[in-house]
């Protein structure tokens, strides 16, 4: 086994501790994990994200769930519209983009940076997001207005998710806040489902485009995160979920500007 390897299993528990404690985040952390420490083509490393983050989010899921801490309701309510426009955008959209997007003078934009830009633009906005919650959050209540707003946010974050191969928890989190009456925790239970239904839906779009999968790799990888998730449960009874979300934040705020550099940057 490689040493590329080994590392990126062990950040893997770091992964699963991280969807365990707050719900969201393991594609913000797998997808950079598969790209810059396994060496796997950016394209492919999201496909990858989407297997290891689905199954991962499903596993936390059924723990949270037993412990009462899912609105199934909502499951349903973001998980059908995310689950059609994840699939759809990996089966068809990412697919379709062309190797070179455009080219300017010496620069090409070439696709596998795109996503990655595209990835570090996401995750730049959901950590203000996190770290300033709106203040908001605990004083909407749920009608008819609120339902087909998240009808459509829920058709967004798949489109989203879907282009950057990832979960959509850090934006689901936020939504369910916003425009629903769940607490913090069970925000957290509900995101894990949601995201597992559309992270897992993504990759069925990819293994219909019949990509060349690294089986050992995404089941070692999954693995350990899975042991994670279990690690982030235990912890998260310990600790207060607004301390969770801020940190966190912080932390995705300087990964998102990091993978901006390097890409435009450090070729």
């Amino acid at each position: 086994m490689e040493n590329s390897q080994i590392i990126s299993y062990v950040l893997a528990v770091f992964v699963g501790i991280t969807m365990g404690l707050i719900g969201s985040g393991g594609s913000i952390l797998s997808v950079p994990i598969f790209a810059y420490v396994v060496g796997v083509d950016p394209v492919l490393a999201t496909a990858y994200s989407l297997f290891a983050v689905g199954t991962t989010a499903l596993f936390g899921g059924i723990q949270k769930a037993q412990q009462k801490l899912v609105d199934f309701k909502k499951v349903i309510l973001f998980g059908i519209p995310t689950l059609i426009s994840v699939f759809l955008t990996r089966k068809y959209i990412v697919k379709a983009l062309p190797e070179n997007i455009f080219s300017i003078s010496s620069f090409t934009m070439k696709k596998s940076v795109l996503i990655m830009i595209v990835f570090a633009v996401v995750m730049i906005a959901a950590a203000f997001k996190m770290i300033k919650p709106s203040a908001e959050t605990t004083h909407k209540n749920e009608s008819k207005k609120s339902y087909i707003t998240i009808l459509f946010l829920a058709i967004l974050i798949g489109l989203i998710a879907g282009f950057v191969g990832a979960g959509g928890g850090f934006l689901i989190i936020p939504a369910l806040l916003l425009y629903t009456k769940i607490p913090m925790k069970t925000a957290v239970g509900t995101s894990l489902f949601i995201v597992a239904i559309q992270s897992l839906s993504g990759f069925l779009g990819d293994l219909s485009n019949n990509y060349s999968m690294d089986w050992k790799l995404l089941i070692g990888f999954s693995a350990c995160s899975i042991i994670g998730v279990l690690i982030g449960n235990v912890l998260s009874k310990k600790i207060e979920g607004s301390k969770l979300r801020t940190g966190f934040g912080y932390f995705v705020l300087v990964m998102g500007v990091y993978i901006i550099i390097k890409e435009l940057f450090l070729k």
